[in-house]
């Protein structure tokens, strides 16, 4: 499946209970991490982001988090935050709302976060209202793709960089199934934000 890789501007406002960016005056990006934790890619992702001094924040998936719970220990100890994925990685588009609510209360047993990430960013309208006032829905602006198969390094590299500006919010995922081009981009992502001056931070409740 063909995941545009820059959310176009013309959805933002369609989404008026989801956060896409963060817009601020201090140069600020936010890196994110999808599907983890993960037993041994997290903690070279959580090495990478120590060596450049930069923060980020992980959307755990509850089943993992449920295994591994002295990794995220480890991510919030050394300053990153970390948002609820759903137990199950399910998809609002095709899940009965009683059903998506449940699995999202069932992650939040073992993620203690008021951060929301839709798996796959597909979340309906009434879904999105219902949870708002619990969670921040975390979307976002840039999609690194290292999720898809027979990417070159180098195109991940250029989706995670190319259009970066203060208050982006950019995907990567610390899985078995990215890791092929995460290894290799993700140092490279992080030399290029430091080049840049950006300052890479957690993203908060508000």
């Amino acid at each position: 499946m063909i995941y545009p890789k820059h959310t176009p501007e013309i959805i933002k406002p369609l989404g008026k209970h989801l956060t896409f960016d963060i817009p601020n005056d201090s140069n600020e990006i936010y890196l994110t991490f999808d599907d983890g934790p993960h037993p041994s890619i997290t903690p070279l992702v959580l090495d990478q982001l120590k060596v450049y001094d930069a923060k980020a924040t992980f959307f755990l998936i509850g089943k993992n988090a449920e295994q591994h719970p002295e990794i995220i220990a480890r991510i919030t100890d050394e300053g990153h935050s970390i948002g609820n994925h759903t137990y199950q990685h399910i998809s609002g588009w095709k899940s009965k709302n009683s059903e998506y609510f449940k699995d999202i209360e069932t992650c939040a047993s073992h993620v203690n976060s008021k951060l929301f990430r839709p798996p796959y960013g597909r979340i309906t309208r009434s879904q999105s209202t219902h949870l708002r006032n619990q969670y921040r829905i975390v979307m976002w602006s840039d999609l690194s793709a290292d999720f898809e198969e027979g990417l070159s390094i180098e195109h991940c590299v250029h989706y995670a960089t190319n259009r970066v500006k203060s208050g982006s919010i950019i995907v990567f995922h610390d899985s078995e199934k990215a890791w092929p081009r995460l290894d290799k981009a993700l140092p490279k992502c992080l030399k290029y934000y430091r080049d840049q001056g950006f300052s890479l931070a957690p993203i908060e409740m508000h």
